[in-house]
């Protein structure tokens, strides 16, 4: 490992190109350049310096032990802020796992807020649909997961709050069928039609999608705004989030249809493991816990398509 002092030496005479130009880079004499340079050589046993032509060049040798050298060191000083990060409490990384019927733009605020505290904890969010997202925090794939639907499973040290409550609507678009049938849809009558789902991410053998019916023909799409799509285009039906599809029902691009089976609201969950929490996960939980961004996350934004 060289030195701050040899490393820059390295660097000065391979910006410079002479002993003397380096020398007055450093703030020191030539010959004191000069001699460490080759105390350099001696230690490495290896020719560093191109001395043959006029300009003073760093040999092969001598630039890959230069790039090396200040990747290592910046290495050492990353190190050193991580290791007195996790010593002050702040985990070296966060990884949030949201379920995919919260939208991301919503937490860009928080974000904002998080790196202002300067922790140097790296976050990761990434997003699971359904039973996923309960898995995600099982497998150890997640140290916070937000917006987890149907009762929380039995997890060794879970803890959780709920988050709020979600509302649907079962709505088609104008050009479909259904917008045209009786009310209430009994459920041999939407049996009858294709049902947009956003497929479980969970990989056990009870994975399932979003308000399909036993025996239903359906189109798996991969996330809830692609669903408001398919549904927009008349490729499907299904329960749609209230508060994410309100413009769309205002301006009559969707229509909202009674049912003989409603779909009751969805609890969603924040959910962590206690068998560690940090201050960076203790932060997160106290932001989930203010009403009002919780209520923005459970509304999620108004899809305009």
């Amino acid at each position: 490992m060289l030195s701050p002092d040899e490393l820059a030496l390295l660097e000065a005479i391979r910006d410079s190109g002479s002993l003397s130009r380096a020398a007055a880079r450093l703030g020191k004499a030539p010959s004191t350049v000069s001699h460490a340079a080759r105390q350099l050589e001696e230690r490495f046993d290896a020719l560093l310096f191109d001395r043959r032509r006029y300009r003073l060049q760093l040999t092969p040798a001598g630039q890959l032990l230069a790039h090396e050298a200040a990747r290592l060191m910046l290495d050492v000083s990353r190190l050193t802020r991580r290791v007195k990060q996790v010593a002050g409490g702040w985990e070296d990384r966060l990884w949030i796992v949201t379920d995919e019927i919260l939208e991301f733009e919503t937490l860009l605020p928080v974000i904002r807020s998080f790196d202002k505290l300067q922790s140097g904890v790296t976050v990761r969010i990434t997003h699971e649909v359904l039973g996923g997202t309960w898995d995600a925090l099982r497998d150890g794939r997640a140290d916070l997961v937000v917006g987890a639907t149907n009762e929380p499973p039995v997890i060794p040290g879970l803890r959780w709050f709920e988050l709020g409550v979600m509302e649907w609507v079962f709505a088609v678009s104008p050009r479909h069928p259904l917008a045209r049938a009786r009310e209430p849809l009994s459920r041999e009558t939407v049996l009858e039609h294709r049902s947009v789902v956003v497929a479980d991410t969970s990989r056990r053998v009870d994975a399932r999608g979003y308000g399909l019916l036993g025996g239903q023909s359906s189109l798996a799409v991969p996330s809830m705004r692609a669903k408001i799509q398919a549904q927009h285009e008349g490729l499907g039906v299904g329960w749609l989030p209230r508060q994410r599809i309100a413009g769309l029902l205002k301006r009559g691009e969707l229509v909202e249809r009674k049912t003989d089976d409603p779909r009751e609201p969805n609890t969603l969950y924040v959910a962590w493991r206690g068998d560690h929490q940090g201050r960076a996960l203790e932060w997160w939980l106290e932001q989930f816990r203010q009403e009002r961004l919780a209520r923005r996350l459970v509304q999620g934004i108004d899809t305009v398509l």
